[in-house]
């Protein structure tokens, strides 16, 4: 479970988040690209732009449940 305690900086405010524990697998980004980018630098996702139609809010909550190390948080703000 995603701890938004731990949730990197670059993530823009709302209620999706990526926490620390990102392994930098690809996997959100390849499911929701419009939302989800790598920190190159960094190397971890974080969400790039909150979900703002159902589209993207279902393809959030598909890479949120995809995530192997439950990275991707909602906390429902």
């Amino acid at each position: 479970m995603a701890d938004k305690s731990q949730s990197w900086k670059d993530n823009k405010p709302g209620k999706m988040f990526v926490d620390q524990s990102c392994i930098a697998c690809d996997a959100c980004v390849l499911t929701a690209p419009n939302n989800f980018h790598m920190h190159d630098e960094d190397g971890h996702a974080f969400v790039a732009k909150q979900p703002s139609s159902p589209e993207e809010e279902e393809l959030c909550k598909e890479a949120m449940e995809g995530c192997p190390v439950e990275a991707i948080g909602n906390d429902g703000e």
